[in-house]
């Protein structure tokens, strides 16, 4: 089986809602675009990937993956991901990495569509459910973070995760009205998206640890391990770290080494498709260590996750990103959330996902060929 052609089919998505999950994003709204990925084969199979997100639209990154990415391809045997996979690494500096993931899942589902099996029974099935959380965007108020909080519990949600305004005292109160809210008994976890100082960071978990809550992500620059290391002196809350900068494996090494996390974080856009979340989860299972995999930025992109997450043992829960139509978009059928507060295994052939191509079609901007 070869490799015969790669598209990249550029579709708008409009509608998307006022929304903001901190500093790195801001405050989007309005319409983003999307890439429909297509790797098509002399076999007559077509692995399918989507590029993109709500705040990063694929024509940020679709010229790269066809221009630097398409001629490592073509001719090739698809099923040869690894070798295919050390190749494309070598272009990052000209491509990036969410343009690899992209690559790198397309061919994931031709591997699965061949094998005539969902692509997590390739990778070596653990489950077929796993409890989902609800991560929120940033809100107006402690009050509309406590609603919405016990919303959730109430559907039977495994956890809520805090995405605050990010200025700490303010982001405490939210806190303390959140847990008054839900009780003490149901999850809670707090992702502070890079936004605090040393000093702010300690306070903020002092007071979230004092409230029981479950872990504490990215309270600090991505990239301050001396500061992490020195968080993690002070609190005994877990903290959760390394879900940015993109990269590959490698960028989790001096995190492992100096212990500056409790756990490993990552998504098959910013780790480099399926194959990099795998070779990163089973990394943190060497140090018994968890896996927590971060929202996809799509909805191809978290079926992807879906099936990483299915041949997991260190992995605890499944992240579902409010508000849904920031995040949902491009299928007929999206992952949905059971009344038991659980999603379930893709059962279908490679993806199993439900592309809608009608709509692709009657949003198409361009082709990348």
């Amino acid at each position: 089986m070869k490799i015969t052609d790669v598209t990249l089919t550029l579709f708008a998505w409009d509608g998307i809602p006022a929304t903001s999950y901190g500093a790195h994003t801001g405050k989007f709204a309005g319409a983003s675009q999307l890439g429909l990925l297509a790797i098509e084969t002399d076999a007559g199979l077509t692995g399918h990937a989507f590029l993109g997100s709500a705040f990063h639209a694929a024509d940020m990154d679709g010229p790269g993956l066809v221009r630097y990415l398409k001629p490592l391809l073509v001719g090739q045997d698809p099923l040869a991901r690894e070798r295919l996979g050390k190749a494309m690494w070598k272009r990052v500096r000209t491509t990036t990495v969410r343009a690899i993931g992209a690559v790198d899942i397309a061919l994931w589902d031709i591997a699965g569509q061949a094998a005539g099996l969902p692509i997590h029974q390739l990778l070596g099935s653990y489950r077929d459910r796993i409890p989902a959380y609800i991560s929120s965007a940033v809100l107006a108020s402690p009050e509309a973070y406590a609603e919405e909080a016990l919303h959730y519990r109430a559907q039977k949600l495994a956890a809520y995760k805090i995405h605050p305004p990010q200025q700490w005292r303010e982001d405490i109160r939210v806190c303390e009205a959140v847990r008054q809210s839900v009780g003490d008994d149901y999850l809670l976890m707090l992702d502070s998206v890079w936004s605090y100082d040393y000093p702010a960071a300690l306070r903020v978990g002092q007071a979230i640890e004092r409230l029981g809550f479950h872990w504490y992500e990215d309270p600090l620059a991505d990239a301050d391990i001396y500061n992490y290391l020195e968080l993690k002196k002070h609190l005994h809350i877990p903290i959760l770290a390394t879900e940015y900068p993109a990269g590959g494996l490698d960028s989790y090494t001096p995190w492992v080494k100096q212990r500056a996390t409790d756990f490993l974080r990552g998504d098959v856009a910013v780790k480099g498709g399926i194959t990099g979340c795998m070779k990163a989860a089973h990394l943190a299972e060497a140090f018994h260590l968890n896996f927590e995999v971060h929202h996809g930025g799509n909805s191809l992109n978290n079926i992807a996750n879906l099936h990483v997450i299915m041949a997991l043992q260190n992995t605890e829960l499944f992240e579902v990103l409010l508000p849904a139509a920031s995040q949902k978009y491009g299928l007929v059928e999206d992952i949905e959330i059971d009344a038991e507060g659980f999603v379930h295994a893709p059962m279908g052939p490679g993806l199993g996902a439900s592309i809608d191509f009608e709509l692709v079609k009657r949003k198409t901007v361009a082709v990348l060929r």
